[in-house]
């Protein structure tokens, strides 16, 4: 039996296969008065208490990594829930914070000194990374991609569970401080399959179609956060002017 949900006057039935889609129904007392069309949630969604998802701790943190890198489908499934998106932000938090911290210690960030203090200067840096920017970009990416879902998917999970998986995907990007092309241009290509899979396995569309639909987000996360097309251009030789001529 479908579950009904009461809400303000209302019972909010779920519906479809994707979760956070409801019907609404307005009820009396004894009887169903009016049936009211389906409701699909596009920007967020409001979950009071947040079931599944991933456990907390640094612990945790680390079995989703080694699983997003080795069983992807597995960890998409097990880990993404609607409304649970701590864990997920912890998560891409601490993957931009490996990064950066890695291209620190080889020499390769360029931080601007505050007050001539190179060493609480970088620890700021770091902080307005971790903690400001990479959630920030995570949520902005997650807008770009409901929007291109909204578009493209018809039938699909909610932006929480998209931010979620943009979130995990961004896992092998860990690396991406490392300065060797290869290594950052491998970590970007991965990170991008890694979207592909997520948005397959949570949005319940086929792999090539995740692929399409990821193809913007992970070109401005990978692609320009993570600086892969760099990398790319250092491997290769190639540059932006030269894509355009081949145009």
């Amino acid at each position: 039996m479908t579950p009904v949900v009461p809400f303000h006057g209302l019972f909010w039935r779920s519906v479809g296969k994707a979760p956070g889609r409801y019907s609404a129904e307005f009820r009396t007392d004894d009887a169903t008065v009016i049936p009211h069309c389906a409701v699909h949630p596009v920007v967020t969604q409001w979950v009071e208490n947040p079931t599944g998802g991933r456990d907390r701790g640094p612990v945790a943190l680390a079995r989703a990594w080694a699983e997003a890198l080795v069983r992807p489908r597995r960890l998409f499934r097990s880990a993404v829930a609607p409304g649970d998106q701590a864990p997920g932000l912890a998560f891409a938090a601490t993957v931009v914070l490996v990064e950066e911290a890695s291209r620190v210690a080889f020499g390769v960030a360029a931080y601007p000194t505050l007050g001539n203090q190179p060493r609480v200067s970088t620890v700021f840096w770091l902080a307005v990374a971790t903690v400001l920017v990479a959630p920030a970009a995570l949520h902005l990416t997650a807008a770009v991609q409901t929007l291109v879902l909204r578009a493209l998917v018809a039938d699909r999970a909610g932006i929480s569970e998209t931010v979620q998986v943009i979130a995990y995907a961004a896992a092998p990007c860990v690396f991406a401080g490392v300065p060797v092309p290869e290594v950052r241009l491998l970590a970007a290509a991965y990170g991008s399959v890694l979207l592909a899979i997520g948005m397959s396995e949570v949005h319940d569309i086929s792999l090539a179609r995740a692929a399409a639909v990821a193809a913007l987000p992970a070109a401005l996360v990978f692609g320009y956060g993570f600086r892969g097309f760099a990398a790319l251009s250092t491997v290769t030789g190639l540059t932006w002017a030269d894509v355009a001529g081949a145009l």
